[in-house]
């Protein structure tokens, strides 16, 4: 028989550590799989991996098919002579410890990254490297291209001392409209930087690739993410600007958010654009499904964010301030996710189906057998446990297998964080739940516990619970910029005596015991 039950944990790859200012696919991140694998866990789930913009957001990309230069480990560039070892010798400013400082990193490591690519393409040009720009043009064109020309003018309007403009009002109307002449003027003089971009795409494919190959060989699979929407500043918009609900100088007519709750009395205003769902359907959603392919290429399963948004999603006026005056659309629902089994097969898809969840999405979701998200932070909130009391269905009890449960999520504050700051009632909730009369200290280990019991598929731990950290492991906190996706783990966080500790609740719980027959 095959057993479903698995665990694993939560870390995106800029956390790894090193000395370099950010995590990369260099050896910490075979350290990490090997520590995973002496702890007896078969998922490490990620983050988008596409490369990062304004606010450093793994949800706010440049291109949903590119990989994050920022994470291109220097080390290994050094062995393919790309790079001499006097280059990566990190200046004072970046801090070998400690959260990431984006601005640093980037300032000092993309311009290496520019003489790496320069020297790859300068020489004998390496077989899997002209493979590589023949697999991905359909999409890498139109980033290269797309990130040559929004470095030249964000330059310029860093001179000009503007900030948070876009391409649709900031480039040249003829640039930004895709007039062909002009781009393949642009191209001819731009050669050599475009190129280059091209050229960092290799490196950073290659070093996944690499490192997904060997997660597999140790039996762990990637759970990666696909955020519904994607960025207003990215490839993806510009190069299919038909299929956006835009004005014809690329504007966005309504944007994406979430209505007001008790979270929020404005609700979540995220500014993305929305699809023009209709123009999907009369392509058959092909770029969607060029999406989830490239997606599984660099994963083993998917996560899709904002599972909701295809039942409806919030479309909020452009320019509005707040997600006040939005209003629900219907989505693509079935027909869409029908269109996409129908060409690429049953996927490994896990939903998000957190926030409102009406009965038509569950039904969406679970017509299509997707497995749902679970969290335990949100089984013991005190505004749900007072509507809901015991049936909330965040508590274990009310669970199927068919799902997914996790202490917190990225957005979420991390567990001990959330037990430091919850009231009387939400901990005496949760020491009854758990049967624990006091030692408030052991309730983050406890809850992991409650996790891995649980008859959920799958249980995924971030890691900053497995060591209950506080506050300042917290990854994200909605709706704010500035301090969030930084934190970073360090050589303490590959405890042997917490691998074993996994290792015994894998055990205790049938989790991860493989195929028998």
């Amino acid at each position: 028989m095959t057993n479903t039950r698995k665990s694993g944990i939560l870390l995106h790859p800029t956390s790894l550590p090193g000395p370099y200012g950010i995590g990369t696919l260099g050896k910490q991140a075979y350290r990490f799989l090997d520590w995973l694998h002496a702890a007896n866990q078969t998922l490490w789930q990620i983050l988008p991996l596409g490369p990062t913009g304004y606010g450093d957001s793994p949800y706010a990309s440049f291109s949903t098919f590119a990989g994050n230069p920022l994470l291109v480990d220097l080390e290994l560039l050094v062995t393919q002579n790309l790079l001499a070892a006097e280059d990566i010798i990190p200046p004072e400013y970046i801090q070998p410890d400690g959260p990431v400082d984006f601005g640093s990193v980037t300032w000092w490591k993309i311009p290496l990254l520019h003489k790496a690519a320069s020297n790859l393409i300068s020489g004998t040009i390496p077989q899997e490297y002209t493979a590589f720009l023949d697999n991905n043009a359909w999409w890498l064109e139109d980033y290269a291209l797309f990130m040559s020309i929004k470095n030249y003018y964000d330059q310029k309007a860093r001179e000009e001392k503007l900030d948070g403009r876009l391409w649709n009002n900031y480039w040249p109307s003829n640039l930004a409209t895709r007039d062909p002449a002009s781009l393949s003027e642009w191209k001819q003089s731009h050669q050599q930087e475009i190129d280059e971009y091209k050229g960092i795409q290799y490196l950073f494919f290659s070093q996944w690739h690499t490192v997904k190959d060997y997660a597999n060989k140790l039996g762990i699979r990637v759970i990666g993410d696909i955020p519904i929407f994607v960025a207003a500043d990215s490839s993806d918009v510009w190069a299919n600007q038909s299929l956006f609900q835009l004005t014809p100088d690329g504007t966005p007519t309504v944007v994406a958010g979430v209505p007001p709750d008790y979270f929020s009395e404005t609700g979540q205003l995220w500014g993305n654009p929305l699809y023009d769902w209709a123009a999907m359907k009369k392509h058959s959603y092909e770029w969607w499904k060029k999406r989830i392919q490239a997606t599984l290429a660099m994963v083993d399963i998917v996560r899709v964010d904002h599972f909701r948004g295809f039942e409806a999603y919030w479309a909020v006026p452009a320019g509005d301030t707040t997600a006040v005056n939005g209003e629900w659309i219907p989505g693509p629902d079935h027909d869409f996710f029908t269109s996409i089994r129908n060409s690429l097969g049953d996927i490994p898809l896990l939903a998000e189906d957190l926030g409102v969840i009406t009965p038509e999405v569950a039904r969406l979701r679970d017509d299509f057998n997707f497995p749902g998200m679970k969290v335990l932070q949100f089984a013991f909130d005190a505004n749900e446990a007072g509507k809901s009391g015991l049936t909330n269905s965040f508590l274990p009890h009310m669970y199927t297998n068919h799902c997914i449960v996790y202490t917190g999520t990225h957005d979420n504050a991390t567990m001990q964080e959330w037990i430091d700051d919850a009231s009387e009632e939400e901990r005496m909730m949760v020491m009854d739940y758990l049967g624990r009369a006091g030692e408030p200290d052991k309730l983050v280990e406890e809850l992991i516990r409650l996790a891995f019991s649980s008859v959920a598929d799958y249980a995924v731990i971030p890691l900053q619970d497995i060591y209950a950290i506080g506050r300042e492991g917290r990854m994200n906190t909605p709706s704010t910029l500035g301090g969030n996706w930084c934190w970073r783990m360090n050589d303490s966080h590959f405890s042997a005596e917490k691998a074993g500790w996994l290792r015994k609740l894998s055990h205790l719980y049938a989790r991860n015991l493989g195929d028998t027959p």
